[in-house]
């Protein structure tokens, strides 16, 4: 998969000095992702467990335990996740993920 783009993810590990303990965790993330061929959501499913799939073609990837939450778009056939929010659970509860 092809993820657009990693630069969110590193904008919001240095936004604050309180995420910079998320660093570890996106880059993980990014990287199994990218390895990634997923041809449904049952296949994220297989490789991250507490998933959640919302409408839209959102996926919410639950972080560092669930202390953030990456939303992001899936394109199955172009394989390509678009990332449209990346936050603490807190600021997540705010969003409506989607239509982020």
């Amino acid at each position: 998969m092809r993820v657009i783009a990693k630069r969110t993810l590193r904008e919001f590990w240095e936004s604050d000095s309180r995420y910079v303990a998320a660093k570890g965790q996106l880059e993980a993330w990014h990287k199994t992702a990218s390895k990634a061929i997923w041809q449904n959501s049952s296949d994220i499913k297989m490789q991250f467990r507490h998933a959640s799939i919302l409408k839209n073609h959102r996926v919410v990837f639950n972080i560092a335990g669930n202390k953030y939450r990456l939303v992001t778009v899936v394109d199955y056939t172009r394989q390509t996740i678009f990332i449209r929010f990346v936050g603490t659970h807190e600021q997540y509860d705010k969003i409506d993920a989607e239509t982020i």
